[in-house]
């Protein structure tokens, strides 16, 4: 695998990223929210990167101790043959606060619209202008989102026993 070209990246966008260089295993970019619209659409249509194939799109909740999620993207490009992942961190929501939110990119990478509902379904991260959140695992009128770490299961489910 070819080394990301990491140098454009961090020349178009001077501000709001952090590069991570891991001793052992990937490395990762972590991305202001507000940018990661524009710097989708720059890993796509940059001459350098062409990033053509969104592999996944996961939720992490660190608890509510951390006050913290974040949302990890695996990128790839096909004919590069080079790799990066990005990672978004967001305030974690309180009971009756609104959910965590982030730009979706399901618009640059249609592969997005998938993983976002996932992401939505099971963290309860809400994905701004994405053009069907709903939840995708899930029925509907599920209570709740199982990933998170303060989830508790619910003892039915129309009349259902849950729990064992």
């Amino acid at each position: 695998m070819n080394p990301f070209p990491i140098a454009n990246l961090l020349t178009a966008f001077p501000d709001g990223l952090t590069w991570n260089q891991a001793e052992v295993g990937d490395s990762w970019l972590v991305v202001s929210p507000e940018l990661l619209p524009a710097i989708a659409t720059f890993l796509k249509s940059d001459a350098d990167c062409l990033m053509d194939m969104l592999s996944s799109i996961s939720g992490v909740d660190y608890g509510e101790a951390a006050g913290k999620m974040e949302v990890v993207y695996h990128f790839y490009s096909v004919l590069k043959d080079h790799s990066l992942i990005l990672k978004v961190s967001l305030d974690r929501n309180k009971a009756g606060e609104p959910l965590p939110s982030l730009h979706s990119i399901s618009s640059i990478y249609k592969t997005a619209n998938w993983h976002e509902r996932e992401v939505y379904d099971l963290f309860g991260i809400h994905f701004e202008n994405h053009l069907d959140l709903r939840r995708i695992l899930l029925p509907a009128d599920w209570e709740g989102f199982p990933m998170r770490k303060d989830y508790v299961d619910q003892e039915t489910y129309h009349e259902i026993k849950v729990k064992s």
